[in-house]
């Protein structure tokens, strides 16, 4: 199976406006956050950024890359960022934000396919290792995160939807 439904939800002691920033300002996640190797810009979308196109090039610790393209299909300040995903993955990413008194709430939804052939041929037995490597890259998101804002990290978990179903 190589389908993927994964919630990834980060508790950050710091303003939520700073927080939705940097994770909107995703061509600068490379800066912070290192299983992210690069973002480019294929297109601008309209004013608000929706049905602008950004590629992801990120690496975890297995020994593979993944390249993907994300078209924004919702941004919402402060509350959402949501997008359609193509490429090693095509699914859908979901990006919520929310507070509690001191402590911003990221929550980040990835429902995804893998694509490649070989994701698909040893998905029954690397299933756990992938989504390991998952939460590997998002752990290191939300420390590089807390680094760039100079903010305390209360919590990170990672879940996988399918498992709880």
């Amino acid at each position: 199976m190589t389908e993927y439904r994964l919630l990834t939800i980060w508790r950050i002691e710091a303003p939520l406006e700073a927080v939705y920033a940097a994770i909107h300002d995703s061509p600068r996640w490379p800066d912070w956050w290192p299983g992210v190797q690069k973002v480019e810009l294929v297109s601008t979308g309209d004013a608000d950024g929706v049905n602008s196109v950004l590629r992801y090039f990120l690496h975890g610790r297995l020994p593979y890359r993944m390249a993907f393209e994300v078209r924004a299909t919702r941004i919402e300040k402060c509350v959402a960022i949501e997008g359609s995903v193509q490429g090693d993955l095509a699914g859908i990413g979901r990006w919520r934000f929310s507070r509690q008194g001191e402590v911003s709430i990221v929550e980040y939804e990835w429902h995804v396919l893998g694509t490649r052939w070989w994701m698909k041929l040893i998905a029954p037995f690397a299933r756990p290792m992938f989504i390991r490597n998952h939460g590997i890259v998002m752990r290191q998101g939300a420390e590089g995160l807390a680094r760039r804002l100079g903010a305390p990290l209360v919590s990170q978990e990672n879940i996988d939807l399918m498992a709880e179903a």
